[in-house]
C-alpha cells in the first residue's frame, strides 16, 4: 500500500531535503523533492500527491503563498510545513494559510515519520473520484469518464476539468483559473483559459454529455447543469420589465389653472 503513496517535498536546506527523501523512500513511499516554491506548486499540479512537506523558507514564493495557492486547487491534500524552533508565530500563519500541521526544526525524524503515517491514513479515506452528475474525475488513475465511457484529455485539460468539478456551481474568474491551472508558467497567451474551455466543451459534447461549463460575461465560467443553469436564467429574470410610471403632473396643472 505504501509503495502507491506519493509524497511531495519542498525544502531549501539540501541536506536536510535528501535525509528526509532518503528516510521516506526507506518506508516505501513515492518522493518528489524540489527545492523551491514555484516548482512546488507546479509539481502538486502535475502529480497529484497525496502528502505535501514543506519548509518554512524558499525561494521565490513563501511558505504562506504557497499553501494559500495550493489551496485554490486542492483543498483535501494535507500539507506538513516544517517551521523553526520556537516560533509560534510561524505556525500559526502556516495553518491559518492552510497547512494541516506543523513540526519545528530540529525534529525527530521518528516523530516526522509518524506524523506523515497519521495524515496519510486519513488522508487516503478521502476519495480519488470526483463527480458532477454523470461526469466521473479520477485524480489518481487521470481519467475521466461520462456514462461510463472515456474521454481522452491533455494534461492542462484534464487539470482545468479537475479544477471545475472541486468547485462545482461556483463562478470562477479566468484569474482563478489560471493561477490553478497554469501557474507561473511563462508565455501563456491572455486567452488560453478560452481556448481550453472550448476544447474541454468539444470534448464532452463529443460524448453527449449536455453543457455543463457555461459562460458568466464579464466575469469567468461555472460548471453547473443544465437544469441549474436556466433555474438560475429564470430566477435573474426581472419580475418588473418595465420602468415604474412617474407620478402625474396634473395636480400642479390643476392648480395653475385654479390660480389663473
Amino acid at each position: 500500500m505504501k509503495a502507491t503513496l506519493h509524497v511531495l517535498l519542498i525544502e531549501n536546506d539540501r541536506q536536510l531535503a535528501q535525509l528526509i527523501a532518503r528516510e521516506l523512500s526507506c518506508e516505501g513511499y513515492q518522493v518528489s523533492l524540489t527545492g523551491d516554491g514555484f516548482s512546488g506548486l507546479l509539481a502538486a499540479r502535475q502529480t497529484n500527491p497525496h502528502l505535501i512537506i514543506v519548509g518554512w523558507t524558499l525561494p521565490g514564493i513563501s511558505c504562506i503563498e504557497f499553501c494559500r495557492r495550493l489551496r485554490l486547487t486542492y483543498n483535501d491534500v494535507p500539507i506538513l510545513v516544517l517551521t523553526h524552533e520556537g516560533q509560534v508565530s510561524e505556525r500559526v500563519m502556516g495553518l491559518d494559510a492552510g497547512a494541516s500541521d506543523c513540526l519545528s526544526k530540529p525534529f525527530a525524524m521518528e516523530e516526522l515519520l509518524a506524523r506523515v503515517r497519521a495524515h496519510l491514513r486519513q488522508g487516503t479515506k478521502a476519495t480519488h473520484l470526483l463527480q458532477f452528475e454523470q461526469l466521473v474525475l479520477d485524480r489518481q488513475a487521470r481519467q475521466v469518464y461520462y456514462r461510463h465511457q472515456e474521454i481522452e484529455l491533455t494534461a492542462k485539460e484534464f487539470n482545468l476539468l479537475a479544477y471545475f468539478m472541486r468547485h462545482p456551481n461556483q463562478v470562477l474568474t479566468r484569474d482563478q483559473m489560471l493561477d490553478a491551472v497554469w501557474g507561473d508558467e511563462n508565455f501563456v497567451s491572455s486567452n488560453v483559459v478560452e481556448v481550453y474551455v472550448r476544447y474541454l466543451r468539444i470534448k464532452l459534447a463529443a460524448q453527449g454529455a449536455t453543457p455543463f461549463i457555461h459562460t458568466v460575461r464579464g466575469v469567468g465560467y461555472v460548471l453547473r447543469s443544465q437544469q441549474q443553469q436556466q433555474l438560475t436564467v429564470f430566477s435573474g429574470l426581472d419580475q418588473h420589465p418595465y420602468p415604474p410610471l412617474k407620478e402625474s403632473p396634473l395636480p400642479q396643472r390643476a392648480e395653475s389653472i385654479k390660480a389663473s
